[in-house]
């Protein structure tokens, strides 16, 4: 396995820089940012990009990965591809295909990204858009020798993405259904455990139970604020009481998560995905949480 970090966390810095700073400090791949360059969505996190997927030379970026001795380990994209407004949806989903052709031509084998969902319907209904949607995306990225890996992430952080979440893709239930829907081969999961530590699922079991689907790995931590789960409560959603921490400041065991991984066989970048609050809003405090996240993992990863 190999050690790896998201750009996105890093808006201020072209790929280089953030390549120079990653290979100093013992990083071994990137998950490369891949918004619209020319903007959009503005929540934390996502608007960045550091491949212009639309005006980008592959042999410039491929030789300034070479100059500091990293791969890419997938093409990062995270928008609502089942948004219930039906040019944002196009939108998303047509930028999502410029991603996939951009992989190719990098000779990248993985696009992360989100199935989406319309956050005010049942999970039936958004299946159903999702079977009208997603087997056309995910044969397009066949045909460009590409995997497709959803994140697990619910996307309910605040009262706006309450009730349902802005991704269906959250839950082993749902991914079975979405499997059986999309049993092709590169489609699969691009697994968070920090996700499922506040569904009180056992992400190491989840580990095994869909151990040939997983395609790549994001490393980010999660903390149950007891008192905030008090107040509020589950049926929440775990809005005022999940909060997104670096590895090791939370409460994933690392040891037997990375145990599992290497037990199944995994054998790509666990990447870290940096979206701790007290460890942002200056380029310093962000590497700072880095570090941290680095110092947790490499001693499990060689």
């Amino acid at each position: 396995m190999k050690l790896g970090l998201l750009t996105s966390a890093f808006p201020g810095l072209t790929l280089e820089q953030v390549a120079e700073w990653a290979h100093a400090n013992g990083f071994e791949a990137l998950e490369i940012a891949c918004w619209p360059s020319a903007g959009g969505e503005r929540r934390r996190y996502a608007g960045v990009a550091h491949i212009d997927v639309d005006h980008f030379e592959p042999k410039r970026v491929r030789d300034v990965l070479r100059r500091y001795n990293l791969e890419i380990s997938s093409l990062a994209y995270y928008p609502n591809n089942l948004d219930p407004d039906r040019a944002t949806r196009d939108a998303a989903n047509d930028h999502l295909r410029r991603v996939i052709e951009a992989a190719e031509r990098l000779e990248v084998g993985i696009v992360g990204t989100f199935v989406g969902r319309d956050q005010s319907r049942s999970i039936a209904d958004n299946l159903e858009d999702f079977k009208q949607v997603w087997p056309p995306i995910i044969k397009f990225a066949a045909q460009h020798n590409v995997k497709v890996a959803i994140e697990n992430c619910p996307m309910i952080f605040s009262g706006d993405e309450w009730p349902g979440g802005r991704n269906l893709a959250y839950s082993p239930a749902i991914w079975r259904q979405m499997f059986e829907i999309i049993p092709d081969e590169n489609f699969g999961l691009n697994f968070d455990p920090s996700h499922l530590v506040w569904q009180f699922i056992d992400h190491t079991r989840a580990l095994r139970d869909f151990a040939p689907r997983i395609f790549h790995v994001h490393a980010k931590d999660m903390e149950i604020d007891r008192d905030g789960l008090y107040m509020h409560g589950v049926m929440s959603a775990g809005v005022g009481w999940q909060v997104p921490r670096l590895p090791g400041l939370g409460e994933v065991r690392w040891d037997r998560f990375i145990s599992t991984l290497y037990a199944i066989g995994y054998d790509w970048v666990v990447s870290i995905e940096h979206e701790d609050r007290k460890f942002e809003g200056t380029p310093e405090l962000v590497e700072r949480g880095f570090l941290i996240a680095r110092n947790a993992l490499r001693p499990l990863i060689v």
